[in-house]
């Protein structure tokens, strides 16, 4: 018989040595693993396909299905896997049920993986059969039992041609950062159910390091939330150095590269990846390696700024329900610019400072970063602003201050690699000198204790607890000027009792001082409305809370100063947040609402500026001295309307305070009286009243003005 052409003759003899082996091997009685009895054979036949090819199996972990059987590298490049099933079992993924489909599950993800049965071939790439042109299944009937006699030269042929394709795999290399985002979390993914599986293993090297970084650093962390720290790091390390300009991308190279600028990073993969850990994981480590390996910095940088929204797409493909959990909701730049400009004309207009927040004093902070968006907007502002007045030569001097006074806290490693990454660009490229640590940005709790300091970890984790260390004397004794942001909104439920921490328990080892939260719950308790207070158990609330007490009330505050959230608006409205809204305008001299709505699940669905459910607002908040001009703020309310696209319209329009037309909320003296029922009784915000307190009216009386012409229910 004529081969194909196509066909070396090496590759057929190896075809038909493969197909006796398995013939005289499946024909003996001796009792054996199917599966086992394919590795060597397999091996052979791919050494035979291609040139520098090796091959190393993979040891079985059936608590999640198992690892793929064989790890395929080509000229020590990691190549892709194989995955091997008893003869009967098939190539076909989407026919499997059982741990077969639940290991497929798994196994989607990654980019380049082989699936035999010795008699069925089929190639996948990230969960995608290819080639797609070509017929799905290669498929050689009664080899086991015929051995080299079921050889079909033309199907011989293709699978040549499919083993070559596998063998000659390259990353795709994206050219967007949402196909990055989307090619990458699939195997962050990968890479933490292999570390979680590791971490059970009371004798695993991953056990033990899950230990001592939850001793040193996330006291509270379970198993999972150590495996996503881990997977994320390592991810977004990778990420870093290879932007950073990385080309022989491997962990230790990357640790390296980002020793100057990113210390904490790079002492954090050095970590994380020892030798031992590593080893238990190698597969999803190497496979992010190589595939982040072939990332191009350049293709990607001339898209504009291709991170603003990375970590927020990264957080969709990689898991939505921790995108939840954390809040992680981007805020649009036309929010970020109606902050800026309203929190700018406050600093120049009575405060005295031009240059915004490139001021001497003026101390920047951000408590929840995320990928920096509100401190590098602050930071373009106020650069502009110097150009304007000063001139581009003093642009460097200038962007060294904003980078010596610019703070910014993140709990999530993925977001603040980001941030890191975006805020050291924008500084450097303005000429800036950087702090000698690097920028102010910490990896950090906000809402940790301020007073506690963190145990001393072993030498090796040094730089993970100088940055615990940091954080907590930003917290504790700088004195910060402006605090801005989108704190994350996640109500609590009853089994998650930790995410308050110090705001919400207070020191734990100093019993008889009440936690800082106390304020918003006592007024609302008082007044008959304690029943209502799960309501307040919510991360913006707890960041509120936090931000009062870092402004006004910490004994190293500043005293004086601007807060400017973009948070849910339900503190507006319930008798659960009164002492909330108490605490506000005891802490404010004057306070701006500016009501978006956004309620898509009440009776009047209003669109959202975010991808969320729950109504939102723009509180600004200043307090001109440690001694309050005003007793209680001064209040004023606005709301925008309409679609989505019109509200971001109408924001990108705001450069003023003069821009919106605001209504004067209460602004005399507190008010409180008793209802039919002997228990104070608190309004909403409404035309005339920032729900301070209530007033002596009848029940229509107080329907009328809740459904006065702000519309407010």
């Amino acid at each position: 018989m004529t081969l194909p052409a196509n066909l070396p003759a090496r590759f057929r003899a190896a075809a038909e040595r493969f197909a006796e082996e398995l013939k005289a091997n499946f024909a003996s009685s001796i009792p054996a693993q199917p599966e086992d009895q394919l590795k060597s054979p397999v091996r052979d036949l791919l050494d035979a396909a291609a040139s520098n090819v090796m091959t190393r199996t993979e040891a079985q972990l059936y608590e999640i299905g198992g690892r793929p059987d064989i790890g395929v590298s080509v000229r020590d490049a990691l190549c892709g896997h194989v995955e091997l099933k008893a003869p009967g079992i098939g190539a076909r993924t989407s026919r499997y049920r059982g741990r077969d489909k639940e290991q497929w599950e798994k196994f989607k993800a990654l980019p380049n993986i082989l699936y035999t049965d010795a008699t069925e071939w089929a190639l996948y790439r990230s969960g995608l059969q290819q080639p797609a042109e070509e017929p799905i299944v290669i498929r050689f009937d009664d080899l086991i039992e015929c051995g080299a006699a079921a050889l079909n030269d033309n199907a011989l042929a293709r699978l040549h041609t499919l083993l070559v394709d596998f063998l000659s795999w390259e990353p795709i290399v994206p050219t967007t950062a949402p196909a990055l985002a989307a090619m990458l979390a699939p195997l962050c993914r990968l890479l933490r159910t292999d570390v979680l599986v590791a971490v059970k293993r009371e004798e695993s090297a991953l056990r033990r390091l899950c230990d001592e970084i939850r001793d040193y650093l996330f006291p509270h962390a379970t198993d999972a939330q150590f495996a996503d720290i881990y997977a994320q790091t390592l991810t977004y390390a990778l990420l870093l150095a290879r932007l950073s300009g990385e080309i022989d991308l491997t962990a230790a190279h990357a640790a390296d590269r980002l020793d100057s600028g990113h210390g904490l990073l790079a002492q954090t993969l050095r970590v994380l990846t020892q030798a031992a850990a590593r080893a238990e994981i190698e597969m999803p480590v190497a496979l992010l390696e190589r595939v982040i390996g072939a990332v191009d910095p350049e293709s990607l940088s001339r898209r504009g700024d291709p991170w603003l929204y990375f970590y927020e797409d990264f957080l969709a493909a990689y898991d939505p329900k921790l995108r939840k959990n954390y809040g992680v909701y981007y805020t649009p730049q036309q929010v970020i610019g109606c902050q800026i400009a309203l929190v700018s004309e406050l600093l120049t207009d009575r405060f005295n400072k031009p240059l915004t927040f490139a001021d001497e004093d003026v101390i920047f902070l951000d408590p929840g970063a995320g990928t920096a968006a509100y401190p590098l907007a602050a930071v373009e502002s106020a650069l502009r602003r110097v150009e304007e007045r000063l001139g581009a030569g003093a642009i460097g001097a200038m962007a060294s201050r904003c980078a010596e006074n610019l703070y910014a806290f993140e709990i999530l490693v993925g977001p603040y690699a980001v941030g890191h990454l975006r805020l050291t660009k924008i500084f450097t490229d303005a000429g800036a000198t950087l702090p000698s640590e690097g920028i102010n940005m910490y990896l950090t709790d906000t809402l940790e204790s301020p007073h506690t300091e963190p145990p001393q970890p072993p030498l090796f984790a040094d730089r993970l607890t100088n940055e615990q260390r940091g954080a907590r004397r930003v917290k504790e004794q700088v004195p910060v000027f402006v605090c801005m942001g989108n704190p994350p909104y996640y109500r609590e439920q009853e089994d998650e009792r930790e995410r308050g921490k110090w705001v919400r328990f207070g020191d734990r080892n100093v019993p008889n001082e009440p936690p800082i939260l106390e304020d918003f719950l006592r007024p609302a308790r008082e007044a008959g409305a304690g029943g209502h207070l799960l309501n307040v158990y919510n991360l913006y609330v707890y960041f509120w809370r936090w931000t009062l007490w870092k402004m006004f009330e910490n004994p190293r505050a500043a005293g004086c100063g601007i807060i400017s959230f973009i948070t849910a608006s339900s503190y507006l409205r319930g008798p659960g947040f009164v002492g909330m809204r108490q605490k506000m305008r005891e802490a404010f001299d004057e306070l701006w609402i500016l009501d978006l709505e956004g309620d898509n699940l009440g009776a009047r669905k209003t669109e959202n500026v975010f991808a969320i459910q729950t109504p939102v607002c723009i509180a600004v908040g200043v307090r001109y001295g440690r001694e309050k001009t005003n007793p209680l703020a001064r209040t004023r309310y606005s709301r925008i309307s309409g679609t989505r696209e019109e509200k971001l319209e109408r924001l990108a329009e705001i450069r003023s305070f003069e821009n919106l037309q605001w209504r004067e909320c209460f602004a005399g003296t507190r008010h409180a009286v008793a209802s039919s029922t002997g228990k104070l009784e608190h309004i909403s915000i409404t035309y005339r009243y920032f729900s301070m307190a209530a007033f002596r009216c009848s029940m229509e009386e107080k329907l009328a003005h809740r459904s006065d012409e702000t519309g407010l229910d």
